[in-house]
C-alpha cells in the first residue's frame, strides 16, 4: 500500500475531468482541468458506503469462532469491491449468541486498519414479527418482543458500536423501545413487519428512520391494500434501503419506489452475506440448507424465501441505473452521500475539500463498473 498525491479522473456527479488532490489522507483540493489521456474513462466517486454486511468471502460474522484475524480477511475483500466504509451486521439468534457476536465485533473492530472501516454495528431483529414469511430466513425460535434491558446488554458487549437496530413496530414493547434508541441516538429501521399503517406512522413519528431492505422479508402473499409496504413508501419521515441485486426486487418494484422517493430518498444496500465469493452450491445457513447459485441467487427452498445476498453493492449501483435510468450520479449517491447523510458520517460519502479521501477510480463499460483502485484515506489498498 502507498500513499497517494494526487489522481486525474472524471468527476462522478459533474462527468468533468478533475485534478482531486491528496495530503495526510484528506482531499486538498478538487480543480477542473482538460482531458487527459488517462482520465477520459477513469470515473472518481466516494467509497461506498454499505450498511448492512453479514459476512463475506466466507466469513460470517455472526459465526461465534468469528476471529480478529477473520475479520480482517473479509474487510480487505470488501474493500477490494469499493466499499470502504460498513456496517457488520448479525441477525436474530439466542441471547447467548449474540452476546458472544457482538463481542467478536467489539474485539476485531480494536484492530485499526479494520476499525477504519467500520461505522458500526447492525442488528437485524430479534425484535421482529413472528409470522411466517414476514420473518424470512431469520430462526423462528429466537424471535422475540423488544427489551431495552437485553438490548443494554449487547451494547455493552459491543462497546457501545450498535447503530441501528431493524424491528418490527408492531411487536409488544417496540414504541417504547423505538423513543429510547431515540433518546440514545440509535436509528431505527423497520423492517420484517407485518404491521398496520397507524403503527409504521407512530414508529416513524417516534424516532424511526428507515425501512430495512424493502419489499424483501415480507411474505409472498398480501393483502392488496392493507400491508406494510404502502404506508411505508407513503411515509415522507422513512428513506428505504434497497437491495437492487437482480433477485430481491424486479424493475418495476424498484422504478416505484424510485420515482416515489426520489433519487435522495433512496439507500442502496447489499445485504450480502459470508457466500459472497464461495463456489456455487448447497450450503447451512442459521441451521438450514440454502442453495446458492450460479447466477448469484441465494434461497432457502424449504422456506420458500431469499436467504440474505451474495453481490456487492456495486452491483446495486448498476441495477438501479438499468431498472429506472438513472444517473450515475444518481447511483452512486443511494450508495455514498445519501447513506452518510443519514447516519452523520460528516467526513466521508462526498468528493469535497476536508473530507477523508477514501475513493473508488473506475471504469464505466456498458453500465458495467470496473473498478481499478481503491483508496482509503489516500492509501490504495
Amino acid at each position: 500500500m502507498k500513499d497517494i498525491a494526487a489522481i486525474r479522473v472524471i468527476h462522478y456527479e459533474t462527468g468533468k475531468p478533475v485534478l482531486i488532490e491528496i495530503d495526510h489522507g484528506l482531499i486538498s483540493g478538487v480543480t477542473e482541468m482538460t482531458f487527459s489521456p488517462e482520465s477520459r474513462n477513469l470515473f472518481a466517486a466516494p467509497g461506498l458506503i454499505d450498511n448492512q454486511v453479514n459476512g463475506y468471502t466466507g466469513v460470517d460474522f455472526s459465526d461465534p469462532g468469528l476471529t480478529p484475524e477473520r475479520m480482517k480477511t473479509a474487510v480487505d475483500a470488501i474493500r477490494k469491491d469499493g466499499v470502504t466504509t460498513f456496517m457488520p451486521t448479525v441477525i436474530t439468534n439466542s441471547h447467548e449468541n449474540l452476546l458472544r457476536n457482538f463481542r467478536n465485533l467489539a474485539a476485531a473492530i480494536k484492530n485499526e486498519t479494520v476499525r477504519e472501516s467500520v461505522m458500526g454495528f447492525h442488528l437485524e431483529g430479534p425484535y421482529i414479527s413472528p409470522v411466517e414469511g414476514f420473518y424470512g430466513c431469520h430462526p423462528a425460535q429466537f424471535i422475540r418482543n423488544p427489551s431495552w434491558k437485553e438490548f443494554a446488554e449487547y451494547q455493552e458487549a459491543a462497546d457501545g458500536k450498535i447503530v441501528q437496530v431493524t424491528l418490527a413496530p408492531e411487536t409488544e414493547g417496540a414504541m417504547e423501545f423505538i423513543a429510547e434508541c431515540r433518546k440514545n441516538n440509535i436509528i431505527v429501521s423497520l423492517g420484517h413487519t407485518n404491521a398496520s399503517a397507524e403503527q409504521i406512522n407512530m414508529a416513524a413519528s417516534l424516532g424511526a428512520r428507515l425501512s430495512t431492505h424493502l419489499g424483501n422479508g415480507c411474505a409472498n402473499l398480501i393483502d392488496r391494500h392493507r400491508n406494510p409496504l404502502w404506508p411505508q413508501l407513503a411515509n415522507e419521515q422513512l428513506t428505504p434501503t434497497i437491495i437492487a441485486d437482480g433477485h430481491h426486487l424486479l424493475p418495476e418494484e424498484i422504478k416505484v419506489f424510485y420515482k416515489v422517493k426520489g433519487p435522495a430518498g433512496l439507500i442502496l444496500t447489499s445485504d450480502v452475506n459470508h457466500l459472497k465469493g464461495m463456489p456455487p452450491g448447497k450450503y447451512i445457513y442459521f441451521g438450514s440448507e440454502v442453495v446458492y447459485t450460479d447466477d448469484g441467487l441465494v434461497k432457502n427452498p424449504v422456506l420458500n424465501c431469499l436467504a440474505g445476498a451474495s453481490m456487492p453493492l456495486r452491483k446495486g449501483v448498476e441495477t438501479v441505473m438499468e431498472y429506472t435510468g438513472c444517473s450515475l450520479k444518481e447511483a452512486i449517491n443511494m450508495a455514498t452521500r445519501n447513506v452518510s447523510e443519514i447516519y452523520g458520517l460528516n467526513d466521508r460519502g462526498v468528493i469535497e475539500t476536508g473530507k477523508r479521501a477514501d475513493l473508488v477510480l473506475f471504469e464505466l463499460q456498458g453500465g458495467k463498473i470496473l473498478i481499478k483502485q481503491v483508496l482509503l484515506n489516500g492509501i490504495n489498498v
